[in-house]
């Protein structure tokens, strides 16, 4: 099974709204980003988001782990 790897809370968000997505505001150091009919999920903007958190945020969409890592390479 891939491996997610560190990055950007940037590049996460950017993945994400190629699912649906949608960034509708901040919070803090934080993008809050809506689908309806899916969990709202809340993503650090930092330098690097920890790969075990991203991972959880993955599974919270319902997106399989090797789509979202498709996406982002």
């Amino acid at each position: 099974m891939p491996k997610l790897t560190n990055i950007s809370g940037k590049e996460a968000v950017k993945a994400f709204t190629k699912f649906g997505y949608a960034h509708v505001h901040t919070s803090g150091d934080h993008a809050i980003l809506q689908k309806i009919g899916s969990p709202t999920l809340s993503i650090p903007l930092h330098k690097e988001v920890a790969p075990f958190l991203l991972k959880a945020q993955v599974k919270r969409a319902s997106i399989p782990l090797e789509d979202y890592i498709k996406v982002l390479k």
